[in-house]
């Protein structure tokens, strides 16, 4: 009676294993893929555009700020 016990203990144990490794051993290949690249090629395609841009506006956009910034404070 024993024996029988644990033989259907590994039986059963093994079964859950299985079915856990199949659920989300999938999920973690499927999720994985592409996410680094993505983040990464959206961030330098950001600072790119973000050095482009400043490095044609950037006075502009420096006098925007003043002007703003004396215009809350009052100041010139």
């Amino acid at each position: 009676m024993n024996t029988h016990f644990t033989t259907m203990s590994a039986r059963v144990a093994a079964t859950v294993q299985a079915r856990l490794h199949v659920r989300y051993a999938g999920r973690r290949d499927r999720r994985d893929r592409g996410d680094v690249p993505g983040w990464v090629l959206i961030t330098v395609m950001t600072a790119g555009l973000v050095t482009v841009l400043w490095a044609f506006a950037g006075p502009a956009l420096l006098a925007m700020f003043k002007d703003a910034i004396s215009g809350v404070t009052g100041k010139k």
